[in-house]
């Protein structure tokens, strides 16, 4: 679909109510694959290619903040005439459900955080080089084609004698696989020093945490993610009376990946166990006057 005269590629299937899948940094839709069959059954899912990622538009003037990209989440949705529903986001997309939230708070009826993103300054140091200033210029090299070509060769090897790389291990490949490409390269580092210094994450939700009482949240992380500690998931639920933690132990940073019948009962579970929210304008602006300080 052209949204604003770029392209922007999702996942459309299923019926019932909607959840929205939004993919990580460097991701795309395809990383929701192993759940999307299994909720499709129950639910009406849209799994988004955000700007700069997948098959979407990868603008060299692009704007990809994360109210930007929560932007385009509210757009696509209103272009496939869909009102509202529950906004599932993964690291990266884990602070675009959470901008979405706080922009369109009247169509997020549930909140669900998968190893998110802005709810803590710590990620891992690989990130964190990545985004020093200049770096950048040295991403042809780190990225480079014949580098992605060997790492093809291995883990074709390795299928044909019967040995399948890890569900983590496939996500990891993934993302370097797309960074091969220019244009991707060039919207990764844009989109990774937006939330992303040499100090650690930059952009925090943890102020605003508490306009989301009223949207049920559930958050999911990893045990063993490496990438943003699974630490911050109870730190953040400690600031939301309305919300409840999974973690699943033995997991990295891909949940829907790595235990991907998990995370659908998971899921389920909480849908149906919660009633969706109705926030209207009105009500979050009495929140948001209620949570200033003059």
């Amino acid at each position: 679909m052209v949204l604003h005269g770029r392209e922007v590629a999702y996942r459309f299937e299923g019926t019932g109510s909607l959840i929205v899948l939004v993919h990580g940094m460097a991701g795309s839709a395809a990383t929701w694959d192993r759940v999307v069959p299994a909720l499709a059954q129950r639910y009406t899912v849209l799994a988004v290619d955000l700007p700069g990622h997948g098959s979407s538009a990868k603008p060299a003037d692009g704007d990809y903040s994360l109210g930007s990209l929560a932007s385009v989440v509210r757009d696509l949705m209103l272009a496939l005439g869909l009102d509202r529903g529950t906004i599932v986001g993964q690291s990266l997309g884990g602070g675009v459900a959470m901008q979405f939230a706080y922009q369109f708070p009247s169509r997020c009826e549930r909140l669900v955080l998968v190893g998110s993103g802005g709810l803590g300054r710590e990620v891992t140091p690989l990130l964190r080089v990545l985004a020093f200033p200049g770096v950048e210029f040295l991403y042809p090299v780190l990225f480079a084609r014949v580098f992605r070509d060997v790492g093809r060769g291995v883990l074709d090897g390795l299928r044909k004698i019967g040995l399948r790389p890890s569900a983590y291990v496939e996500q990891i490949w993934q993302s370097y696989d797309s960074l091969t490409d220019p244009e991707a390269r060039a919207a990764f580092a844009r989109t990774l020093h937006s939330v992303v210094d040499g100090a650690g994450q930059r952009v925090s939700a943890k102020d605003r945490l508490p306009l989301a009482r009223d949207i049920p949240t559930l958050i999911v992380w990893g045990s063993n993610d490496g990438i943003i500690p699974s630490r911050h998931a109870t730190d953040a639920a400690a600031t939301l009376p309305n919300s409840r933690v999974e973690i699943f132990e033995g997991v990295g940073h891909f949940p829907h990946c790595e235990d991907p019948d998990r995370f659908v009962r998971t899921l389920g579970d909480f849908i149906d166990s919660t009633e969706p929210a109705h926030v209207t304008d009105e009500r979050f602006a009495r929140a948001v006057a209620e949570s200033a300080i003059s």
